[in-house]
């Protein structure tokens, strides 16, 4: 068995919370277990929300919580190189076409036509710009107008051509369906990736074999197969968590700023205490 490389991977738009503690010490855990090696990488491709202040909390709260990490860590803004060349990448395969639509030109499309399919993250994109013609992509491109870059979902399953799978050391082994994201944005017009081409392009560069991670991000592995197989990555062994609720039964939150691994230290709780609290003891 090859040395087992994990990650935490957190993005730096709030204070974390008990379900990113979890997290963490469940990758940590698995690491002692099997004499592995525990990277950190902080995902601020969010411009819009992430904070270097954030950032160091980050780094405070893991600190506190008894974990140590590999340096440098890998911080997603410095390598936007490595995202426009997977997209390049896909482009060159013919894998991908600009989308020029807005959220609200989407949502109207879909009522016109009396609804879209829905698949595990909501109605799929629709198709409206699937169908332009490369004259008046290249039209619209050269006047400036935004767009952002889906994967041709069809066109890529043409090419894989065989059944998609992972294991899943929870669920056992599992197939991908990755009809149930449709043709994805895989290039946001914001920040010039997206969190499905990044995650995947970093985890490849990284060398990680293991993904732990809680299951709010499960869906996403279908479409993460694809890409990878697309790419000729390779495809790491994945382990989806159950996730932290609160007092109400919901999924915690960043917004929920007495939830946060901050207030609960600085409330005078140990750390110790706080691992136990979660069901981790070392």
């Amino acid at each position: 068995m090859s040395e087992v490389v994990t990650r935490f991977a957190p993005s730096p738009t709030g204070l974390l919370h008990p379900g990113h503690a979890f997290s963490a010490l469940q990758a940590w855990k698995f690491v002692r277990e099997n004499k592995g090696r525990f990277l950190l990488r902080i995902e601020d491709i969010d411009f819009t929300r992430s904070r270097p202040e954030y950032v160091e909390a980050i780094y405070e709260d893991l600190d506190w919580l008894g974990l140590s990490w590999e340096k440098p860590v890998r911080i997603q803004s410095e390598h936007t190189d490595d995202f426009q060349n997977t997209a390049a990448t896909l482009h060159e395969m013919g894998l991908t076409y600009p989308c020029f639509c807005t959220r609200k030109e989407i949502l109207a499309e879909i009522e016109r036509s009396g609804g879209a399919p829905h698949g595990c993250e909501g109605p799929l994109y629709p198709g409206i710009c699937k169908q332009l013609s490369t004259d008046e992509r290249v039209s619209r491109i050269e006047s400036g107008e935004n767009h952002a870059i889906r994967i041709d979902l069809d066109a890529a399953l043409e090419i894989t051509g065989h059944e998609l799978i992972w294991q899943d050391l929870i669920a056992g082994q599992q197939s991908a369906q990755p009809q149930q994201l449709g043709d994805s944005v895989l290039v946001r017009k914001d920040i010039g990736t997206s969190y499905h081409l990044a995650v995947t392009t970093d985890d490849a560069h990284q060398e990680i074999t293991h993904i732990i991670r809680g299951m709010d991000l499960y869906e996403s592995t279908h479409l993460h197969r694809v890409l990878q197989e697309l790419l000729g990555f390779p495809v790491p062994d994945y382990l989806h968590h159950d996730l932290i609720l609160d007092d109400a039964g919901k999924r915690l939150a960043k917004r929920n700023e007495s939830l946060t691994i901050r207030s609960i230290r600085e409330s005078g709780v140990s750390a110790e205490e706080f691992r136990k609290s979660l069901g981790f003891e070392f």
